[in-house]
């Protein structure tokens, strides 16, 4: 884990370093949105840290985490708009964030994540588990990993994977190509990916808790964890397609600007690595509750289907 979190601060600083020195610097009309746009961000981070301190649940990121992207790309979208009105790429990046949002909160709130009383909901339960473990298990040990990685770390990211929007304002940028309506679909087609992933999830938990409920034979669901359809090609399907499109966001700015690497490529490695480390986590978990799942990891590859070697 610590090893995990030096990786991240050193990519969140070195990257967009490099990336600011080896390509085109922000204009004053980028700059003044990225502020703007950046103290919405740390507002936010703070009010969850201090909801997830006063009623001890944790997952306030977590809430959110479908929701902010979408309104920091159409405050930038809009607040960027000139006198001939918002940017055409910046609309269409901003309508797929939209899509992006609306079904992963529709599918955060089915698993009991909403509630009518916002600062509840379920919270998740790894937090729960490393809660308790050694160097974590100390109040004030928590409340400073709540605030500096759940919260502003977290919030960190995912504004900046989804400052790309900002590239729709470059010098230069051309109008919408071929290039953007292909992202496009691109972006949705991951979209669907995850959709069926979440899905089959879905179906295989309600029906393994009915049958443990109903006191049924359990079947193809003794093992208790999904291992198939996507989830025979690969064991994290649904982070593989949210990965891909937030690498598929960051190339609407390479169309925009016509350069390989810009500042806003950070956002996209960094969440690479945390869905491996996030992932690694998880699986450590359900190594402990399943004994089956040590021989279904050397059976499927992570992330990418078909490949074994590195992907394990």
């Amino acid at each position: 884990m610590l090893i995990t979190i030096l990786i991240l601060i050193f990519t969140i600083i070195v990257v967009p370093f490099l990336s600011y020195y080896y390509g085109t610097p922000l204009n004053d009309i980028q700059q003044a949105l990225l502020t703007k746009s950046a103290l919405i961000a740390f507002g936010v981070a703070i009010y969850c840290f201090t909801i997830g301190e006063i009623t001890r649940n944790v997952s306030q990121t977590d809430k959110l985490w479908s929701i902010v992207p979408a309104i920091y790309t159409w405050f930038i979208t809009i607040e960027g708009a000139s006198e001939d009105g918002m940017n055409s790429r910046m609309i269409l990046m901003s309508v797929l964030v939209s899509i992006w949002a609306i079904r992963l909160s529709l599918n955060f709130g089915r698993r009991g994540g909403f509630s009518w009383k916002f600062w509840e909901g379920e919270e998740d339960y790894r937090w729960e588990v490393l809660r308790k473990r050694p160097g974590f298990n100390k109040w004030w040990v928590w409340m400073l990993f709540n605030l500096f990685f759940i919260c502003l770390y977290q919030h960190g990211l995912i504004y900046m994977f989804s400052i790309p929007i900002l590239s729709g304002l470059s010098e230069g940028a051309p109008d919408l190509i071929w290039a953007d309506y292909l992202l496009a679909i691109i972006f949705i087609g991951f979209v669907i990916i995850e959709t069926i992933a979440d899905q089959q999830q879905w179906n295989f938990q309600t029906e393994k808790h009915r049958r443990i409920k109903a006191g049924e034979e359990a079947g193809e669901y003794a093992h208790g964890f999904v291992r198939t359809g996507l989830w025979g090609i690969v064991r994290h399907p649904n982070y593989m397609a949210e990965q891909s499109i937030w690498i598929c966001f960051y190339f609407f700015s390479v169309v925009a600007t016509g350069e390989w690497i810009n500042g806003s490529i950070a956002g996209c490695m960094l969440l690479l690595i945390l869905f491996r480390s996030s992932s690694v986590f998880s699986e450590e978990i359900s190594c402990g509750k399943y004994p089956e799942y040590a021989a279904y990891q050397k059976q499927v590859p992570r992330f990418v289907p078909f490949l074994k070697f590195g992907n394990n």
